[in-house]
């Protein structure tokens, strides 16, 4: 009688809409999030009302018993009517307008129906759980629970079948939230077919009322929380995506800054370690660290061993992008050990200025593959999107410009790193 379930459910549903509310504002004249908020919206209020102590107090303060039931229904109905609508959209083609109308016109008259036969019955006993059964035989009241649960049997078979046969169409994300609503969907069928058993067992002398207030009930809070979590899956499915990717070009990365390491720390060349940041910010921290320290370093990068390696990797694995991570990789070690011997001066002829070909992101990671011995078997897209910043200098040794972010050259016939 506490009605945890339906303000859970409830709160799930609105929770939904208050992630979808920013889309809806900046696309208000979007047919589809209009939908899709409407289905969220009437949803919870459906949840809402329906909870026993949101009944008990609309029948106190309106002085009309039961009055609670034909309200739960009517918003039930307008559940169905956005969800058709929902659907409607989803399938497009010609006539989207005139079938969403249509629907909404079959609904309509339903919820007339609705407020007709409760007006004609009579439901002097107020029952907060199982009004469906303790009045299915009641006259005109029996034809508004019938006329209600049909309705909604209707609009979330068509809503399960639409969404699963659309979910085998599509992937990613969006097929998730697909199959998540359909099954939300078909949830939502077995509390309307557990409520409609309950009442044909009362009509055959039967007294099965607890398929309406236990069954139902969990039905359909087991369905909120899967179309909740289908209309959220999309959303979330593609970040999820992208920090997984960041994370594991993070740490693909790691043998390429610890070779540089000495170089950051003596040459305050790395910027503060971000914390408490997602795994894209700590990715471009540590692109940004790698790009610092090979700005530092390019006086000292020896192009004749950038060629010699390149040639020779080339030609063992005729992979000329494997070739060419090699060649960063022998060049940036050899740049590392000469940068530290206080003896060396950097070299002025037939060396050094090797950023004009600087690697991209993906490239970086296949400098860091080289390092660690292993060839990438997860390759990194050279599209990888805003994870390479121009390199912010920290301090005078390393004060270069004209390192561009997330771009890659390389000599005639090479092939981007």
């Amino acid at each position: 009688m506490n009605g945890l379930i339906n303000y859970v459910s409830c709160g799930a549903f609105w929770t939904g809409l208050l992630v979808r509310a920013p889309d809806l504002l900046r696309h208000r004249r979007d047919p589809y999030l209009r939908a899709i908020c409407a289905v969220l919206g009437l949803a919870g209020l459906c949840f809402f009302l329906g909870a026993p102590p949101t009944v008990g107090a609309i029948n106190r303060l309106s002085g009309v018993p039961n009055l609670a039931a034909p309200l739960t229904y009517a918003a039930i109905t307008a559940y169905c009517a956005a969800s058709q609508v929902l659907v409607v959209h989803w399938r497009g083609g010609p006539g989207v307008r005139r079938t969403a109308r249509r629907w909404l016109l079959a609904y309509l008259c339903v919820l007339a129906g609705i407020a007709v036969t409760f007006a004609l019955g009579d439901t002097p006993v107020e029952r907060r759980t199982d009004l469906d059964t303790y009045y299915a035989t009641t006259p005109y009241i029996a034809q508004m629970i019938v006329l209600y649960l049909v309705a909604h049997l209707a609009a979330v078979t068509v809503t399960a079948v639409s969404s699963l046969r659309w979910a085998r169409r599509v992937r990613g994300g969006l097929r998730v939230g697909l199959t998540l609503m359909g099954a939300g969907a078909l949830c939502g069928a077995g509390y309307s077919l557990a409520k409609l058993v309950a009442v044909a067992a009362r009509w055959s002398g039967r007294d099965w009322s607890a398929l309406g207030t236990t069954v139902s009930p969990a039905a359909a809070g087991l369905g909120a929380l899967l179309t909740v979590t289908g209309v959220l899956a999309p959303l979330v499915t593609p970040r999820v995506t992208r920090w997984r990717r960041a994370r594991r070009t993070y740490a693909r990365l790691a043998p390429l800054e610890r070779a540089l390491d000495d170089l950051l720390v003596r040459r305050t060349l790395r910027l503060p370690r971000p914390r408490l940041a997602s795994p894209a910010a700590r990715l471009v921290w540590r692109q940004t660290s790698i790009h610092n320290a090979l700005s530092h370093l390019d006086a000292y990068f020896d192009r004749g061993l950038f060629d010699r390696t390149r040639a020779f990797a080339l030609e063992t694995t005729a992979d000329a992008q494997w070739a060419e991570a090699a060649a960063w990789a022998a060049v940036i070690v050899t740049a590392v050990r000469d940068e530290a011997d206080p003896g060396r001066v950097p070299p002025t002829h037939g060396s050094g200025r090797l950023l004009g070909r600087v690697p991209g992101p993906a490239g970086l990671v296949r400098i860091a593959d080289a390092l660690a011995g292993t060839a990438p078997a997860d390759p990194v897209p050279d599209s990888t999107p805003d994870l390479a910043p121009a390199p912010v200098m920290p301090g005078p040794p390393a004060a270069r410009s004209g390192m561009p972010a997330g771009t890659a050259r390389t000599g005639a016939g090479s092939g981007a790193v």
